[in-house]
């Protein structure tokens, strides 16, 4: 097995328009439930960004086996005409594929892919072969979004697919934790009920760090370090930057520290320069959350990566808030790119 050790990750060819993009469900084919649904995001890159969507055998194909998704992600690398792949949706299975992707495919045709959520499974596996991609992405969720795509997606989705530009990562004005009907496509006409920006928390800001970013969803992570395969040794990931999301399973900040605890014990936590956590997920239907309660919620789980860290990483900066994970708007953000986190200013820069 191929693995690659810190040599800088390669950016993959930016597109133009008129190229052709493949989507792809590596997890829950969610165009195959939905997709009137999907044909909505399929719209938004035909008329908004002017590219060609193409899908595959398994992108519509609701319970294709593992192997079927794998070949259809190999076939999309090995396709000269297709110049970009982004995720349909995420899921929770994504990680039964890896072993029967391609390496050498996917190495000497390397591909922007964008996804987030499962998808870190996919951005991880690429990133362990030296191929950035990019998180954040999705025709259901976010082409398809209620009221119409965001601006604050949509500038960062451009820069991701046609630009190298050095893109400052501000806070949003307002956000949701909520979700549309994908039933009731009356509930796609406009945009969801929103809630104002709290602002970042910022600790340990009295530097300038700059590094690849490295990480996701952390409970996708979790099951890669459960399976002992698909991560590389702790210092592959020194002095990165870690992107650190939760998802619409909302964990408890218990079950989150414990995750955090555990890639401290390997002594994985300890290797990164700085942590960026995104703003937490704190509604869904299983758990329809007062707006008090979303608060402290979001409150509990900023404190359990704070403690976490506090015991394995103390002295990395951290900031918590920015919007990348299951939250809307999202930035899409570069995965194996560089992040610029000036601790001093306050901000935040991406590499793209």
């Amino acid at each position: 097995m191929r693995m690659v050790q810190r040599d800088p990750l390669r950016i993959p060819p930016k597109l133009i328009a008129g190229d052709l993009v493949g989507i792809v469900s590596p997890s829950w084919a969610g165009a195959g439930a939905y997709p009137e649904v999907h044909e909505l995001g399929l719209r938004v890159l035909r008329d908004v960004l002017g590219l060609v969507p193409v899908e595959f055998a398994t992108t519509r194909k609701l319970g294709a086996s593992a192997k079927e998704r794998a070949d259809d992600i190999n076939r999309a690398f090995a396709d000269p005409a297709i110049k970009a792949l982004m995720a349909v949706i995420g899921g929770a299975d994504q990680i039964s594929i890896l072993p029967y992707l391609d390496e050498d495919i996917l190495v000497s045709n390397p591909k922007a892919f964008f996804g987030y959520s499962d998808n870190t499974n996919l951005l991880n596996y690429l990133w362990r072969l030296g191929i950035a991609g990019y998180y954040g992405g999705s025709t259901l969720v976010h082409l398809a979004r209620p009221g119409g795509v965001h601006e604050v997606f949509l500038s960062s989705l451009r820069h991701a697919l046609f630009g190298h530009d050095n893109v400052e990562i501000t806070p949003v004005a307002s956000f949701s934790d909520l979700q549309a009907d994908w039933n009731d496509l009356s509930t796609l006409e406009h945009p969801l009920a929103t809630t104002p920006e709290p602002g970042w928390h910022w600790h340990n800001a009295d530097r300038v760090v700059t590094g690849p970013t490295w990480g996701g969803n952390l409970e996708v992570l979790h099951w890669n370090l459960a399976a002992n395969r698909w991560i590389l040794a702790n210092d592959a990931y020194r002095d990165c930057v870690f992107l650190l999301e939760t998802s619409e399973e909302m964990p408890s900040a218990d079950e989150v520290y414990r995750m955090l605890r555990n890639f401290g014990e390997r002594g994985l936590l300890e290797q990164f320069a700085a942590v960026v956590f995104a703003k937490p997920k704190a509604w869904h239907t299983h758990a329809p959350l007062s707006e008090r309660e979303r608060q402290k919620f979001r409150s509990d789980q900023k404190d359990a990566v704070l403690h976490a860290l506090c015991i394995y990483n103390p002295d990395a900066i951290v900031v918590v808030g920015p919007d990348f994970g299951h939250t809307d708007p999202q930035w899409v953000l570069p995965y194996g790119g560089l992040m610029t986190i000036d601790g001093p200013q306050r901000r935040v820069f991406a590499q793209y």
